[in-house]
């Protein structure tokens, strides 16, 4: 049974689960962002995350770590950090750099974030190279797509000719997407769902080896997957927001595959 009410399934979970020590859990990497923040008498760059990330992850039964931005050496750092990992999460954010995918800038699109863009691309190959379960979350599918091969639409109301995606600046839309029969998420969604929205950009020339598996009513690409075993699931929408808890589920209980594997082989 999936419960995706915030604070009561969260309840469920805790009533129905059984209780594991934390050490049992699956250990989930979330990306983060690097902003400047304000807190009490303190104003400076801070390293974060929206809570719903970290919530769904709790409610779905693994332990959340995040992984900030930054090192010197992003592809060292990200071996040593997967390996200690049994799930990653890329999250959503800034736009990645159009020099990233060999193209010009649009003059809407956001500033560059090196730090973070080498960061979540040398995560995403190793987590692929490791076959770590890995969940892509909006900028994470971009990001996704792009560490593989493909590019990006650089904004897509030029494209779709409405504002679909981005109804309403700092608020998150809702829209319908429709899910492809045998898909991952199709199993887990069936045809269609209702998501939450706010993106400008979009996936455009996929990268070799992701599977288009569903799509908003103007053929925006809504979700992709990885062909083989492994689980590697994103979306373009918004789960940590709202109607995601089967998603987080079924990525959770991956990761606890792929740690009971991972145990057995020691």
């Amino acid at each position: 049974m999936i419960r995706d009410d915030g604070m009561d399934r969260r309840t469920y979970h805790l009533a129905v689960t059984p209780t594991h020590s934390a050490e049992l859990r699956p250990r989930i990497g979330l990306t983060t962002y690097r902003e400047p923040a304000a807190w009490g008498v303190w104003s400076e760059p801070a390293d974060l995350l929206p809570a719903s990330y970290t919530d769904s992850v709790t409610a779905a039964g693994g332990v959340a770590l995040l992984l900030p931005p930054g090192a010197t050496e992003p592809e060292r750092a990200a071996a040593a950090v997967l390996d200690g990992l049994d799930g990653l999460v890329l999250s959503g954010g800034a736009d990645v750099d159009p020099q990233r995918y060999s193209a010009e800038r649009d003059e809407r699109t956001g500033g560059a974030r090196p730090d973070r863009d080498a960061w979540e691309i040398a995560l995403a190959h190793g987590a692929l190279e490791r076959g770590v379960p890995l969940l892509a979350i909006c900028r994470g599918m971009q990001v996704l797509n792009v560490a593989l091969g493909g590019d990006l639409v650089q904004h897509l109301p030029d494209v779709v000719g409405s504002e679909l995606h981005c109804p309403t600046v700092g608020a998150h839309g809702r829209h319908d997407v429709t899910f492809a029969a045998g898909s991952r998420v199709g199993a887990m969604f069936g045809t269609g769902a209702t998501v939450a929205t706010y993106h400008h950009q979009s996936v455009q020339r996929l990268a070799t080896g992701l599977v288009p598996t569903a799509w908003a009513t103007d053929g925006t690409v809504e979700a992709l997957e990885r062909a083989g075993s492994e689980w590697v699931v994103a979306v373009q929408w918004h789960p940590e927001v709202h109607a995601g808890a089967p998603l987080f589920d079924g990525f959770v209980a991956a990761a606890m595959r792929y740690r009971s594997t991972r145990s057995a082989r020691v």
